[in-house]
């Protein structure tokens, strides 16, 4: 059964409180979603660790439940 929108930003959420998360569903199908993701927690973070961190967050759905998630993260600027 693949992974609704609402529950990879919830669990995204659970790992970076701060985070603003923004889900889209690609295909419509939901297995393909591309996610944004801005959090403090990335300041001073490679762009792979910060992938990780969401890796980490999806607690091994990736690949799994989760079929395709396009990912880009960002630091906020302040």
């Amino acid at each position: 059964m693949p992974m609704d929108a609402r529950e990879i930003e919830s669990m995204i959420r659970a790992a970076l409180p701060d985070a603003v998360v923004e889900i889209k569903d690609l295909a419509g199908d939901g297995d393909h979603y591309a996610a944004t993701v801005t959090s403090s927690a990335f300041k001073g973070k490679s762009r792979v660790q910060q992938h990780q961190m969401v890796y980490a967050a999806l607690q091994g759905r990736m690949g799994g439940v989760l079929h395709a998630l396009a990912l880009t993260t960002l630091a906020p600027d302040n």
